[in-house]
């Protein structure tokens, strides 16, 4: 959707479903559940898209940058790479990159950044991400188009509702307390 045409409002062109008779032009993908914050990569431009589950299951979606939209994450049909529904095909939507489950007192996914900043290399290009009840922080790196590294870097004692990024791409988690924490070299909080 444009809002700086020169007309006001309008739907790009190309967007996927801008000649679909039977749904609106203005959507780029579709089939999530509760979309709990995304952010794009700012040197790749790839999409990350941290989408909240019903009961079971939490999960990240990714879009590609050259993508041309359109993708059907699952949502209703699938919860994580889980039927939610008898008789799903899930071969007909696109899997989440990671889903996990509520049994270690997670429940509620909560999408960051792409780390690009320059105080912890060793996460350069990795999504960083994290559960609101656990206080667990994770990352998931790229390894090649379908393969995807997941790692734990903490278990905090946050309910993580956002993650923020300053100009220098250097990540922040937000607590729902009110407390707003630097994710330093040590993997704590100051």
């Amino acid at each position: 959707v444009s809002i700086e045409s020169p007309v006001g409002y309008t739907v790009p062109s190309d967007n996927p479903f801008v000649d679909n008779q039977d749904a609106r032009s203005e959507i780029w993908v579709y089939g999530l559940r509760n979309p709990w914050r995304f952010s794009f990569d700012r040197i790749t431009g790839d999409l990350y898209i941290a989408d909240v589950g019903q009961n079971n299951w939490e999960e990240i979606n990714f879009q590609s940058a050259d993508s041309l939209g359109g993708e059907n994450y699952g949502w209703s049909n699938m919860e994580g790479n889980h039927c939610y529904r008898l008789g799903c095909d899930s071969g007909l939507f696109s899997a989440p990159i990671v889903d996990y489950h509520h049994s270690n007192g997670e429940c509620s996914v909560t999408g960051g950044y792409v780390y690009r900043g320059e105080a912890l290399l060793h996460m350069s290009g990795s999504y960083v991400y994290g559960d609101f009840c656990s206080g667990t922080i994770w990352t998931i790196s790229r390894i090649t188009p379908d393969d995807w590294d997941e790692a734990l870097i903490i278990e905090s004692d946050l309910q993580i509702s956002s993650f923020g990024e300053d100009e220098d791409g250097e990540l922040y988690v937000v607590d729902y307390a009110g407390g707003i924490y630097k994710i330093v070299e040590d993997i704590s909080f100051k």
